[in-house]
């Protein structure tokens, strides 16, 4: 379970980092108010609507997302705040799910008295 969680995390790490370096342009192609299509990577497509006058009713809109170029992030670039926040949060959170040796058992050398007699059988007393 531990290992099947970890491989999980780790991926989901992995796309995250993957998310943020990559650069997304969103195209969009509006008509006469209406958002007609839409394209993360590629041009978006016209509606069929092209006419050369001076006012067309079609319009196209393109933003870009901008991925991160350096990922190698410095403890020293935090501010002192920052970086007691960050050590007390790991502190804490690492001690949070310690785990503990094994508890001692203070029954383990004590033998249960005998049974003399089934007080079940000699009622003749069984719970169906």
């Amino acid at each position: 379970m531990k290992q099947f969680f970890h491989q999980i995390l780790s991926s989901l790490m992995a796309l995250l980092v993957l998310a943020s370096t990559v650069s997304w342009t969103v195209d969009k192609h509006i008509c006469m108010g209406r958002v007609m299509d839409i394209s993360l990577f590629a041009h978006a497509d016209d509606c069929g609507m092209d006419m050369d006058m001076e006012k067309s009713c079609c319009d196209d809109e393109s933003f870009t997302v901008q991925g991160q170029d350096d990922l190698k992030i410095s403890f020293e670039n935090f501010d002192l705040d920052q970086q007691i926040f960050l050590v007390s949060f790991v502190q804490t959170y690492f001690h949070l799910f310690e785990i503990d040796s094994e508890e001692p058992t203070t029954f383990s050398e004590y033998n249960p008295p005998p049974l003399i007699r089934d007080v079940q059988v000699l009622d003749q007393t069984f719970l169906i």
